[in-house]
């Protein structure tokens, strides 16, 4: 079974700082709650090709996985993917402008599990969505904060 699971928010914000933020992997343990650290693998700034490893926790078990950036388009859309362990996994945030001048964050995490996790993936999509959902509205307390 795929996993695919994408969240939104709306921030009060305008869309190059939500953007500029939630890009910039050195950022994640903030508004990332299962994001325990985070180590560029190659030079900043990010950039297509940039590697970024990561130490999660999720569902009582730690992660170690490195994304690569395969698409970024600076204000408008972060695509990361990563082969790692037993969960191959593609991260996408797009940020568009709203009416009134705020940013429409869509957060989308989509992969195929393999192994154990197959069977768990009914499981993991409810978790996953419960944990996105949570990160965003960490993300725009972060940054409505700022304003």
């Amino acid at each position: 079974m795929a996993v695919d699971v994408t969240t939104e928010i709306e921030i009060r914000r305008p869309r190059a700082d939500v953007a500029a933020y939630a890009a910039d992997p050195v950022n994640a343990t903030t508004w990332y709650e299962n994001i325990k650290s985070v180590e560029l693998k190659t030079p900043p700034p990010v950039a297509q090709g940039s590697r970024v490893a990561f130490v999660a926790e999720f569902l009582r078990r730690r992660l170690s996985y490195t994304y690569e950036i395969t698409e970024l388009v600076p204000g408008e859309r972060l695509v990361m993917r990563t082969a790692d362990g037993p969960f191959a996994m593609e991260t996408t945030y797009v940020w568009a402008d709203t009416a009134d001048g705020a940013t429409r964050m869509t957060l989308r995490n989509r992969g195929e599990p393999a192994g154990f996790s197959r069977i768990m993936a009914p499981f993991m999509v409810t978790a996953m969505r419960r944990a996105n959902t949570k990160d965003l509205r960490r993300l725009k307390a972060v940054l409505e904060s700022r304003a």
